[in-house]
């Protein structure tokens, strides 16, 4: 009897001592859950960003904290600059708009004769095209609850934006932090890796970091480059919203469906109302922009680090629905790593069909 006691009494204390744990992890993750995010984040670029590192430690002569805080406002300046540029060309488009509105001084070209023999949609386009440049508000009115869908898209789009920038800062600045104290933070990934994958864990460890480090460059390095590359075409020939344009184009090329389903319309739109020099130049530039991911993936993305683009569609697109624009980049990288690791774990099993048949 006193020895059930004595097992009811520890089994009641251990359940105890359970419970306030589970209740303390759960406690701690709901205070760093905002932090999700961006620390994922830090700790991508911070993953891709050490070879680099590691050249400017040479220059300094060492010194951690000189060379994470370089890195950190090169970051910083290389995310802004683009960023301030394209967003300040949106803002100038919708407040001309706006004050044209108000006004009643906004005019909208006649279409060219050509834009009635394209195919499919010229007929239609050009009268629309036309009544819109004889009485806009009538035009606006046949088409207001598609534009009621697609203004508050994009209101909420541009706020997205604005606080994805913010915790784009906040990454880099936590990147930093991780390069600052490298060797501490390799230590931390290495232990950490061997306590939850036993033996193989140095070996996943060394697949995880070669793995981040060929999608950030080959996916998310070439979907950076196009986007801005796209972008400064926008600003060049003076379209409407260049920074809306080029966050579109930031999208679809991250997803994998690339830049042409946005380039392509904005070329024919240009063709028809811009010079023909111009126009030309315009035409040169979007398919050297939208074919460059052709030559660039290959060289970044790296060999053996072959993965389905569904598998970065889905983490891209399920990470821009969770959590905006950084998720689009976080999601793509965490899924293909997490593939990745499945992989390698289903491999390193003995009893495989492939090791049977052998």
């Amino acid at each position: 009897m006193i020895q059930q006691r004595e097992v009811v009494a520890t089994a009641l204390e251990t359940t105890v001592r359970i419970g306030i744990l589970i209740l303390l992890v759960a406690w701690c993750i709901s205070i760093i859950q905002p932090f999700f995010i961006p620390i994922a984040w830090g700790v991508i670029i911070a993953v891709s960003a050490h070879p680099g590192y590691l050249k400017l430690r040479g220059l300094f002569g060492g010194r951690s904290g000189l060379e994470a805080s370089t890195l950190v406002i090169l970051g910083i300046v290389l995310l802004m600059v683009p960023a301030v540029m394209l967003s300040a060309t949106l803002v100038d488009t919708a407040q001309g708009l706006a004050k044209g509105f108000q006004e009643g001084t906004l005019a909208v070209p006649p279409p060219p004769d050509s834009v009635r023999d394209w195919p499919l949609v010229g007929e239609s386009l050009s009268t629309f095209w036309s009544q819109a440049s004889t009485n806009l508000g009538a035009a606006i009115q046949k088409i207001a609850p598609q534009l009621k869908a697609v203004g508050g898209w994009l209101l909420s789009t541009a706020a997205g934006a604005g606080f994805g920038i913010l915790q784009f800062i906040v990454a880099i600045i936590i990147a930093g932090v991780f390069l600052a104290n490298a060797k501490a933070s390799g230590a931390f990934a290495q232990t950490l890796a061997v306590r939850l994958a036993g033996e193989r864990g140095a070996d996943f460890a060394e697949l995880a970091e070669a793995t981040v480090r060929s999608v950030t460059r080959g996916i998310l390095g070439v979907a950076l480059i196009q986007s801005i590359l796209a972008g400064i075409g926008f600003m060049a020939i003076g379209l409407p919203g260049a920074g809306l344009w080029a966050l579109l184009c930031l999208l679809l090329s991250t997803v994998q469906i690339g830049i042409f389903p946005i380039t392509i319309p904005i070329v024919i739109y240009v063709l028809a109302t811009a010079d023909t020099v111009p126009a030309i130049l315009f035409l040169i530039w979007s398919l050297f922009v939208g074919s460059i991911d052709n030559v660039l993936k290959p060289i970044l993305l790296g060999r053996g680090v072959q993965v389905p683009m569904s598998v970065i569609f889905v983490g891209a697109i399920g990470g821009f629905i969770t959590s905006g624009i950084i998720g689009l980049f976080v999601g793509a990288v965490v899924l293909v790593l997490g593939y990745k690791l499945f992989l390698a774990w289903l491999d390193d099993f003995p009893g495989r069909p492939m090791d049977t048949a052998r």
